[in-house]
């Protein structure tokens, strides 16, 4: 297993937080009131113990074909500030031809509570800063919409704002049981960014994400279930197992044949119904004749199980 963390790896890191893959938090030496962030709230938030210097904003690790990515800003509730989106940004870079799939998950309590409006209100020019900060997050967005393999997000505890735009990114999405979801910009008269404003009318509808926005509502997990936003809902210390185990599954699937699927969908989006249908036909064809069609068929009539080789 190669780790990308500079010594410290995912692992290592959830065993010290005490998620490890139930993904539960341990129970604290000490507590402190987290800084204020987009998704408002007066519960508290862990505090790594001991003295170490101070980890990096994002954990990244090769496991397997998955390439395993968490926001690790426990004690701020994983808020997104520069050197989060910066590291984030890194971190997509490293899919290579060697990864089937991206796992994204958050260290402590939360999945990701949007902006860290602490940062925001520290600038100088809130303006700039802001258009800054959201141009370098919108480079992870874009070039995690754009991979072709399978994009999954593990969702627990808070997830506001640029964390709820994130997740209208996964193309598989398991939420804990117990998870709050709350775009929550309008609530402090900022706007969007993370691509919420594409996602979330396409997956739920124009009116409910309307209603959802300007009312600052909290979605939770069945409703969003129900909407679409999410895929998968589970209990909340199954989360970090299944989004894992989900990964694992893609990531050793059909490999160029996803990629298909993701662009005939993402595509779709700007064609008629004609156009579409000549995509699929395409699409289909190369599939057929590739190993990965040819491998998927033959096991079918020889009933036994594909070994897809990515």
């Amino acid at each position: 297993m190669k780790c990308c963390t500079g010594g410290r790896c995912l692992r290592a890191a959830r065993a010290g937080t005490g998620r490890g893959v139930a993904g539960r938090p341990d129970r604290l030496e000490r507590r402190t009131e987290r800084p204020q962030t987009m998704a408002d709230s007066t519960e508290t938030v862990e505090h790594p113990a001991g003295t170490e210097a101070p980890a990096p904003p994002v954990l990244v690790e090769r496991e397997g074909r998955v390439l395993a990515i968490s926001l690790n800003r426990p004690g701020n509730g994983n808020a997104i500030d520069m050197p989060l989106a910066d590291a984030l940004a890194d971190a997509v870079r490293q899919v290579d031809d060697g990864i089937g799939a991206v796992l994204i998950l958050g260290e402590g309590k939360h999945f990701c509570l949007g902006g860290d409006l602490e940062e925001f209100g520290a600038a100088e020019e809130p303006g700039p800063f802001l258009d800054a900060l959201a141009t370098r997050l919108h480079e992870s967005v874009a070039a995690l919409a754009e991979l072709d393999v399978p994009v999954v997000i593990g969702l627990h505890g808070g997830v506001g704002g640029a964390g709820m735009s994130l997740a209208g990114i996964g193309d598989v999405v398991v939420c804990g049981r117990s998870a709050k979801l709350r775009p929550a910009y309008l609530a402090v008269g900022l706007t969007p960014d993370g691509g919420m404003s594409w996602t979330l009318p396409r997956t739920m509808g124009r009116v409910r994400f309307m209603d959802l926005a300007m009312t600052g509502s909290v979605l939770r997990a069945t409703d969003a279930l129900s909407m679409g936003v999410v895929s998968r809902v589970v209990d909340d210390d199954e989360v970090v197992g299944e989004a894992s185990r989900l990964a694992s599954q893609l990531a050793n699937g059909p490999t160029a044949s996803y990629g298909r699927l993701k662009t005939l969908v993402r595509d779709g989006e700007q064609r008629d119904l004609r156009s579409q249908l000549f995509a699929e036909a395409t699409a289909i064809g190369v599939s057929a004749g590739s190993p990965e069609g040819r491998e998927g068929v033959a096991a079918f009539l020889e009933k036994r199980s594909p070994k897809f080789q990515g």
